[in-house]
């Protein structure tokens, strides 16, 4: 399996290749490998959501994360650790509609924002007032990688000044099309088709410059952008289109992070997006040839990336 088979790689100057999955240390213990906090679920009924960020746990963790923490509503917490015994979780305080407290959350959140090495916010979160304060707070206190995906970008897209907010740890957007157009419109950037194969660069693109963070544009060619640099995704993945599958991107992402970013091997958060991408590629690749393009489940995929890992290692080894 080489990663060439699901990526190819552009930017201003030419084309440059994905960069390699670092060796795993064989001396390393689950404090080696960082801990990836995910913070999502809504229990605001009639709403009750919680596959999403027990997916992005899942994945970080078949991804090799040490450890993966997950901040859910109070009412959920039982139920993540039943869904992802591997997982510790954190009960978000909550009102009696079910809504985020925020400043209680902030209280429990902040010890461990302090501990851990990446984080990611949004998947299943839901939607309001609550929710966008949590977001935006985080925004001014994380300080190691922080992916945003799902309803924690629809919350930045209510809040326009956020890029103003963001900390020096780094941010990842990971918006499908209809996500950016809300993020663009938001923050007065140029009416750029997202779907249109031809501008899907240009559309990220403006993102990252504009908030000053990494992008990944999901869909047919994913596109990664720094804003200078340019990255895509060869073709797309039918077997891809499930519920969840951009959770467990999510979680690929912000487990490579914890792993890699700013630690003895220094991939940079474009790096380590972009090999997210392509690790989620041929994790699908590799179970679509056994079973077609119709029928994934999320956590089959996600139980496909750990081969695909000492694929990815293998090769760099025998070069």
């Amino acid at each position: 399996m080489s990663i060439d088979d699901a990526v190819d790689g552009e930017c201003a100057e030419g084309t440059e290749r994905c960069a390699n999955l670092p060796a795993r240390d064989p001396k390393g213990h689950k404090g080696t490998f960082g801990t990836v906090l995910v913070i999502g679920g809504c229990v605001r009924l009639p709403r009750v959501m919680l596959g999403g960020p027990v997916i992005a746990a899942r994945a970080a963790l078949r991804t090799g994360c040490g450890l993966a923490e997950l901040a859910v509503p109070e009412p959920l917490a039982t139920a993540a650790l039943a869904a992802l015994h591997s997982a510790t979780a954190l009960a978000l305080p909550v009102d009696d509609a079910g809504s985020l407290k925020p400043s209680e959350c902030a209280e429990l959140l902040d010890p461990v924002l302090d501990r851990v090495q990446s984080v990611i916010i949004g998947p299943a979160l839901g939607e309001g007032f609550a929710v966008e304060q949590v977001v935006v707070r985080l925004l001014n206190h994380v300080r190691t990688p922080m992916i945003i995906d799902a309803d924690g970008l629809n919350a930045l897209a209510r809040l326009p000044d956020f890029p103003r907010d963001i900390q020096d740890g780094g941010v990842i957007l990971t918006p499908h099309p209809g996500e950016y157009r809300r993020l663009a419109q938001s923050l007065g950037l140029d009416d750029i088709d997202p779907t249109d194969p031809t501008r899907r660069g240009d559309a990220a693109d403006a993102l990252a410059r504009r908030v000053g963070c990494v992008v990944v544009l999901k869909g047919d060619r994913t596109v990664v952008s720094d804003g200078i640099h340019r990255w895509s995704a060869r073709a797309g993945n039918a077997a891809l289109a499930t519920g969840g599958s951009g959770d467990a991107l999510a979680g690929v992402i912000g487990s490579l992070a914890a792993q890699f970013s700013g630690r003895s091997h220094h991939l940079s958060l474009f790096d380590c997006a972009r090999l997210g991408v392509a690790i989620h590629g041929l994790a699908a690749q590799s179970w679509r040839r056994r079973a077609g393009d119709a029928g994934l489940l999320v956590d089959e995929l996600c139980d496909e990336i750990p081969a695909v890992l000492a694929a990815l290692r293998e090769e760099n080894s025998d070069r």
